[in-house]
């Protein structure tokens, strides 16, 4: 690879982006396509301008940098920037290029850009880093989901969540105003989610405990759950024995 690294730098205060830009004054490797104050406008821009590499921090408003990534289509490198270091074991084992903790030196953010040189010389571009960070098992149990809806990004709160069913690649999420469809698998919700609150009741449902009204059997070993407002859904073995454990019947 002999071309610069297109970069975006995704950054909530300005004070920070503009030491990013001092940093990198000089340095003919990377090529800064744009600055976004936020991860709506940092969506966006990754991906209408596809750049090789992200500097981006963690805490910001509205959507954190986690959750930005989850929206992603084009999946560039990542090097996280952030003044808290709880997440640095996490953004290591998500395999993030690096993680500069706040304040770093100019000569520990060209060490980070010379990482990202070698992995993309390495592997080449789009090899999967962000997917690997965004399936990562959480620390935390998640109290919202960030979904984007063509050119609009929702925010739903886990406790406006009814149940979760099984779309192949995808996850349709009922709440109580309507449904959205996110880019996940039935397996991380079922890691992610408290279990107090969500069970698995069958490979294509994960249900919110407390919508379950009825559990109704319609034939030999076989049951449906009916929640608060009808709706109906199927129960595996596995599922009504974990049912019975948590309702305690």
């Amino acid at each position: 690879m002999t071309e610069n690294i297109r970069a975006i730098i995704i950054e909530d205060e300005e004070l920070a982006r503009s030491l990013l830009r001092s940093f990198l004054e000089g340095y003919e490797k990377i090529e800064i396509l744009c600055e976004c104050e936020n991860g709506f406008e940092g969506v966006k821009m990754v991906n209408e301008l596809k750049p090789d590499l992200v500097f981006l921090d963690i805490q910001m408003p509205k959507i954190t940098g986690f959750e930005m990534l989850e929206l992603l289509d084009h999946k560039p490198e990542i090097i996280f920037t952030t003044a808290y270091d709880q997440y640095a074991l996490k953004a290591f084992e998500y395999s993030a290029a690096d993680y500069l903790l706040k304040p770093f030196a100019r000569e520990r953010l060209l060490a980070a850009i010379e990482k990202v040189i070698e992995r993309l010389k390495v592997k080449g571009k789009g090899h999967g880093i962000v997917e690997k960070i965004i399936n990562y098992p959480k620390e935390e149990y998640l109290d919202r989901v960030v979904v984007k809806d063509r050119h609009k990004i929702n925010i739903i709160p886990v406790a406006r969540i009814r149940y979760f069913e099984s779309m192949d690649d995808y996850v349709m999420i009922y709440t109580k105003e309507g449904r959205h469809l996110k880019q996940k698998t039935m397996k991380y919700f079922e890691g992610a989610l408290n279990p107090k609150d969500f069970m698995r009741i069958h490979r294509s449902y994960i249900v919110k405990v407390e919508e379950i009204a009825e559990i109704q059997q319609y034939e030999k070993e076989s049951y449906i759950v009916i929640l608060h407002d009808r709706v109906k859904l199927k129960v595996s073995k596995t599922g009504y024995k974990k049912i019975k454990e948590v309702l305690h019947f």
